[in-house]
């Protein structure tokens, strides 16, 4: 029996608490040819020339043996223009510029006031687990009220989410299978938020959902199936990136009590370490989605047209052609460019809210929690390689200080 490649090797659970060694050799060969045809590229140039590249398709239905799909219509991230410009234009036209322009930086003070209330949660206790406690019910928080979805609901599409990002991804042993469960969640999830995008339709409020079914501006108006799709990305998107970037950014804070110490006395220094943890440990470690239109040479490898495309975020953050000591965390690198938001026409939609919500955070645990340490290392981690992070993270404190205002 031959040995596995150095990617399938990547998609094993077994490596999911450090792939990097394994990254650090998938980029001796920038661009790799895997068994069923798809190509995995890993170097950081070579990424961003391929996100920037109108040859790179993000429609798996340009795909040369593309599986008819069941589910909904594809979301404005799996389409390319100008179907994809139209749709996202539509749905920024309620999120930011040029818009809604200070529609993020007007949620700062109801951000805090959420993690406030959930650190002090855990503040009669001397052990918590960040991901159950913070991480995960802050974005789940405000991605419901943003969108005007109950909050009360969370358990149904918390297990509808799960169920789809644990499903995506490259390098998988049972692809079909995974594929219709995948499409058998979307369309329950689906069901879920044509009603209540209904619900919205007769009783508009100040939410997104709200928004994109009332909406009729110049680019004309979302229809029903359109909605449904881009209020479900926005769900699901919306939060779990966000738990990774959290939950990754304390178990590295946590690995490195030298930057807690730093962020009580320079907070403005969260700028620029979720920077660094958005390219040190990232939330999103592969873009799957994109298939050559034509065919690419790319480091001195041809592409065929149809075949699938798979860029290693992760591994190009960290190629030493790219930056010096890439395997260390730095936030004062006076050069941060990172991939953790992908690039192109596709650069993440909510990056704005994903870096206000772990800056304050982050901030906000590194401040209140005295003397924080890990209770396990390595973390027990989620199955996904794509969305990688711990699944949960158990942290022992002394206490935990009362709130008080940052300057």
């Amino acid at each position: 029996m031959e040995p596995a490649s150095i990617f399938a090797q990547i998609q094993q659970f077994a490596n999911r608490a450090d792939p990097y060694s394994l990254y650090a050799e998938l980029r001796r060969t920038p661009v790799a040819r895997q068994e069923d045809g798809s190509y995995v590229v890993s170097t950081y140039e070579e990424i961003v020339a391929l996100l920037h590249d109108p040859r790179v398709s993000s429609d798996r239905r340009n795909l040369a043996d593309a599986p008819p799909s069941e589910g909904l219509p594809p979301s404005f991230i799996t389409t390319d223009p100008p179907e994809h410009d139209r749709l996202r234009r539509l749905a920024m036209r309620h999120f930011g510029p040029p818009h809604s322009p200070r529609k993020v930086e007007s949620l700062r003070g109801e951000l805090l006031e959420i993690v406030t209330g959930l650190i002090d949660g855990i503040a009669d206790r001397t052990e918590a687990d960040i991901v159950d406690d913070v991480a995960y019910p802050f974005p789940v928080t405000v991605i419901c009220r943003l969108l005007g979805v109950p909050v009360e609901d969370e358990p149904r599409f918390h297990q509808w989410a799960d169920e789809i990002v644990e499903t995506l991804g490259p390098g998988e042993d049972d692809r079909e299978e995974r594929l219709k469960r995948r499409e058998a969640t979307v369309v329950t999830l689906g069901q879920y938020l044509g009603e209540l995008a209904e619900d919205h339709r007769k009783n508009p409020g100040d939410d997104l959902l709200s928004g994109l079914v009332t909406d009729d501006g110049p680019d004309g108006s979302m229809s029903h199936l359109e909605v449904i799709s881009t209020a479900a990305l926005l769900l699901i998107a919306g939060h779990e990136t966000t738990v990774n970037l959290i939950t990754n950014g304390m178990l590295t804070l946590l690995r490195n009590p030298w930057l807690i110490e730093r962020l009580r006395q320079e907070p403005d220094l969260i700028i620029h370490t979720v920077e660094e943890l958005l390219r040190y440990e990232p939330p999103v470690h592969f873009l799957s989605q994109r298939v050559a239109l034509d065919d690419i040479t790319i480091a001195d490898v041809t592409i065929p047209k149809g075949s699938p495309i798979v860029l290693a975020l992760a591994s190009g953050s960290r190629d030493p052609a790219h930056l010096r000591d890439p395997d260390r965390f730095d936030p004062d690198r006076p050069y941060i460019q990172h991939l953790g938001f992908g690039g192109g026409v596709h650069h993440c939609f909510g990056a704005p809210l994903a870096r206000l919500e772990a800056q304050i955070a982050l901030r906000e645990l590194a401040h209140r929690l005295v003397n924080p340490r890990l209770v396990t290392d390595p973390p027990p981690y989620r199955p996904s390689s794509t969305l990688r992070g711990p699944r949960h993270l158990l942290i022992a404190y002394d206490r935990v200080l009362p709130y008080q205002p940052i300057t």
